[in-house]
């Protein structure tokens, strides 16, 4: 079973303005382990993903999914 784990870690980062050194530190991991979860060439471990959903104070499923998130582009000017 090797099903990809999106991910938005990049977007959270972005919205918090925390960077991959940063969101590392706080995780205890390398830097380069935000990036290949990022680009999922890595699926986290289950207390990898609950730290960072943690991290960012969002439930788990707020940070990955099984299924790809929707592009903020295609839900630009849908009323809410």
């Amino acid at each position: 079973m090797s099903e990809t784990v999106h991910n938005r870690i990049a977007l959270l980062r972005a919205e918090q303005g925390v960077t991959r050194r940063d969101l590392a530190t706080a995780l205890g991991v390398h830097y380069q382990t935000v990036g290949y979860l990022e680009r999922g060439e890595n699926s986290p471990s289950l207390d990898l993903a609950l730290r960072i959903a943690a991290f960012f104070d969002v439930p788990v499923e707020a940070v990955f999914s099984l299924t790809p998130f929707p592009r903020v582009s295609d839900q630009a000017g849908r009323p809410a």
